[in-house]
């Protein structure tokens, strides 16, 4: 099994990190010497993407001028200039241009350090199955994570299905925006802007939604706060 396409959430206005993107789109923010987008791009070029689509709205002339560099990937665009769809409007709007085959999603302001294990990336197409998963999910310890304040979003089972908690409860796994989707989840999806979390309830309803854990720490960038947590970490242990 062999995933070749992609799609990163670059569109987003990236208000929590400002001052940092006063001046540029949260993507080219840079962490440890480099703009977060290439961290995802890296990644994704190691296993053996071919494609990446990364959606485009605040300040997207700069994110096509810093990503004309890459030659390694093929970058093609879904333009969102007009109206901000959200998770799961974007990667609708962008289903022609990933086509029929299962494909990642990667957000832009996730980065981690690897365990011992396989590379992440890596190991979700091994554990992907296609037979029986609508999606997959990274799932990442919030004991570990560094940047995150949540309670958890998932509990996950031992065959690996993933459930939302009870209410005031807390989970031992977040989400670290990774995961292979196919593209029949987003059958009959709402138009316009909504969140995948629509379909992701739909999915685990029907037991196909399901989860893998990170061998390694998830460093959430999503505030100066945290980019500059980030910066220490990973002069420590380099990502």
């Amino acid at each position: 099994m062999s995933v070749k396409k992609a799609m990163i959430m670059a569109a987003g206005l990236g208000t929590r990190m400002r001052p940092l993107t006063n001046d540029r789109p949260k993507p080219l923010v840079t962490v440890a010497g480099k703009p977060l987008i290439d961290h995802d791009l890296d990644r994704l070029v190691a296993a053996g993407v071919q494609t990446a689509v990364v959606n485009l709205h605040y300040k997207a002339d700069m994110l096509r001028a810093h990503l004309a560099k890459r030659k390694d990937i093929e970058i093609v665009y879904s333009d969102e200039s007009d109206e901000l769809l959200g998770t799961g409007g974007g990667i609708v709007k962008a289903l022609p241009l990933l086509g029929d085959e299962p494909f990642f999603v990667l957000n832009s302001d996730s980065i981690w350090v690897e365990g011992i294990a396989p590379a992440a990336i890596s190991r979700m197409i091994e554990v992907w199955n296609p037979e029986v998963m609508d999606g997959l999910l990274l799932m990442a310890s919030i004991v570990t994570a560094l940047g995150y304040e949540g309670r958890g979003d998932f509990v996950m089972d031992a065959a690996g299905h993933i459930g939302r908690p009870g209410e005031h409860t807390s989970t031992p796994f977040a989400y670290p925006g990774v995961q292979i989707v196919h593209p029949r989840l987003f059958a009959g999806a709402p138009s316009g802007e909504f969140s995948t979390n629509i379909l992701w309830d739909r999915a685990i309803k029907t037991k196909r939604l399901f989860g893998t854990r990170l061998d390694g720490i998830w460093i959430h960038v999503g505030t100066q706060q945290a980019r500059d947590e980030a910066e220490a970490y990973l002069a420590k242990v380099p990502a």
